[in-house]
């Protein structure tokens, strides 16, 4: 039975990475065709969308808790048994979990694609300010 569980945690975690990747697919590419150069934001789209897999996966499929499921006997705990309202309960917490750990990634990507939006808006308006010609000074009169 914790085989099962272990898998369908794994399914459900995926499911839900892929469905928050394809969410934020466009608003990442967006962002990121505007701090950074077209060529490598196509690789950066890339980066963040395996990094969304990876923290929803790992933030879906809580490992330290199903370790209770396959602990030894000596260590005098029993797991609990896996019914109906102990499954709908590991769903839940797949779900939200993988969501959460999402949220906070996507978070810190946008604080610090905020911050940089600012630097690069701020430098484009530096160079593109036209340079004043120097004012003549008036003739001193003798």
């Amino acid at each position: 039975m914790f085989i099962t569980l272990l898998a369908a945690t794994l399914a459900i975690a995926t499911l839900t990475s892929v469905l928050v990747a394809r969410f934020f697919s466009k608003p990442i590419a967006s962002i990121l065709s505007r701090i950074v150069a077209p060529e490598l934001a196509g690789a950066w789209t890339q980066f963040l969308r395996f990094a969304i897999y990876v923290v929803g996966i790992s933030g879906g499929v809580r490992i330290y808790e199903l370790e209770a499921y396959v602990r030894p006997a000596a260590e005098q705990f029993t797991p609990p048994a896996l019914t109906t309202n102990r499954w709908v309960l590991e769903v839940y917490r797949t779900i939200v979990g993988s969501l959460q750990a999402t949220a906070w990634m996507l978070l810190v990507f946008f604080v610090v694609a905020l911050i940089a939006y600012v630097i690069v808006t701020a430098l484009e308006r530096r160079h593109a300010r036209p340079v004043a010609p120097p004012t003549p000074t008036p003739p001193v009169a003798p």
